[in-house]
């Protein structure tokens, strides 16, 4: 990329305002929220509890939801775990996608439980009359499919053709499903492409956006525990997103899936993606600093998870960046001897000291979102007049 290129990317930024754009695509409908299209990049995550178990799968479902999941996939295995997909599905209401494997039976019954996605490769599915039969009941109920393809689980004879995992085997393997579909006349699929190598997958999945129009479902699969994991998928993620690529994403972690959700917002909103919840701009603090940055981001950030308004928030440890840093966020702290600056909407507002320092930043910052939420229920409640 050139460098005026990377500076009008930076003015862009400032704007709050993405210079990303995104790939056209077909839209679908998973449930009630609509993938690809104008529509936003909606977050999935999975759960991993035993689907058996009716209780903590809905528990599960819904932490994730309250964190901000858009779509929520669940494995279903076998004919017991279909029946629990339907007591699952009647108590949530976010849209979920059951995760089937070769046995058409399932689908077709998850299907009349009220399933708002299929996530299942037509090509392991065996005869043509039983693929046929799933399309079908697709169709009927303007159920989506997802084809969902994997360096770990490549057919046979693409692993003896390529000798191992490479990114025009996983394309090869996904058109092949895509012809199934084709011949069946059915467009209302997404695809992902996931391999645990990041050059893999982002070939993978360029090479793909080229020639298909369907929405495309992004991750880095089995990408390791918190801290490697959330680094591969940023990286991975960031990369195809800079190219427009990407219609949904999930960062698959070896962690609770709640943090996932958390992940994939902080990797959309870094590209003004989407917006959800604070955007905290914090030093990692020196000895320059007038209160204890660190102490007090982590306070924060825990007291916080509760507020989905967007909202930038600058806490800098001193004069040096503070005062620039506030002037462009809409709620900012500049470090200051004797007392600290607290900025609103760019200005200074008032100065507070350290002895209450996050009980007092909380509050302030919780009476702007509370403001916040007064004028759009205003906004919303003279639109309806």
């Amino acid at each position: 990329m050139k460098l005026d290129e990377l500076i009008d990317i930076g003015q862009h930024s400032m704007k709050h305002e993405s210079p990303i754009v995104r790939r056209k695509s077909r839209q679908i409908m998973v449930g009630n929220v609509p993938v690809g299209g104008d529509a936003p990049i909606a977050v999935q995550s999975m759960t991993n509890t035993n689907t058996l178990d009716v209780n903590a799968t809905v528990g599960q479902v819904r932490a994730l939801e309250e964190a901000g999941a858009d779509i929520v996939r669940v494995s279903v295995p076998s004919m017991d775990a279909a029946e629990a997909f339907g007591k699952i599905r009647e108590q949530v209401s976010v849209p979920l996608v059951a995760d089937i494997h070769f046995d058409h039976k399932i689908a077709l019954r998850v299907a009349e439980l009220g399933v708002d996605c299929l996530r299942i490769n037509p090509g392991n599915i065996g005869r043509e009359d039983r693929v046929s039969a799933v399309i079908s009941a697709a169709r009927d109920r303007n159920i989506p499919i997802r084809i969902g393809v994997n360096a770990g689980s490549l057919e046979k004879e693409l692993q003896r053709k390529y000798g191992e995992p490479t990114a025009d085997a996983l394309v090869e393997s996904a058109m092949r499903h895509i012809d199934i579909l084709d011949r069946h006349d059915f467009q209302d699929f997404k695809v992902s492409l996931k391999a645990s190598e990041v050059f893999m997958t982002v070939a993978a999945y360029r090479n793909l956006a080229a020639q298909i129009e369907q929405p495309l479902h992004l991750g880095i699969t089995e990408a390791g525990g918190f801290r490697s994991g959330t680094v591969k998928s940023s990286i991975g993620l960031g990369m195809l997103l800079m190219d427009g690529i990407g219609d949904t994403i999930r960062v698959s972690l070896a962690a609770d899936p709640v943090q996932e959700v958390k992940v994939g917002y902080d990797i959309l909103k870094s590209l003004r993606l989407r917006s959800r919840g604070i955007n905290f701009i914090a030093c990692p603090s020196c000895s320059r600093q007038n209160f204890d940055v660190i102490q007090t981001m982590n306070d924060l950030e825990a007291r916080l998870e509760d507020v989905n308004t967007a909202m930038d928030v600058a806490i800098i440890g001193c004069i040096v960046n503070g005062p620039g840093e506030a002037k462009v966020a809409d709620i900012g702290l500049t470090g200051g001897s004797p007392k600290n600056l607290f900025y609103m909407a760019g200005k200074p507002n008032q100065k507070l000291d350290n002895a209450n320092l996050t009980d007092d930043l909380e509050r302030l910052i919780r009476e702007e979102v509370a403001r916040r939420k007064e004028e759009e229920d205003a906004i919303i409640a003279r639109s309806g007049n």
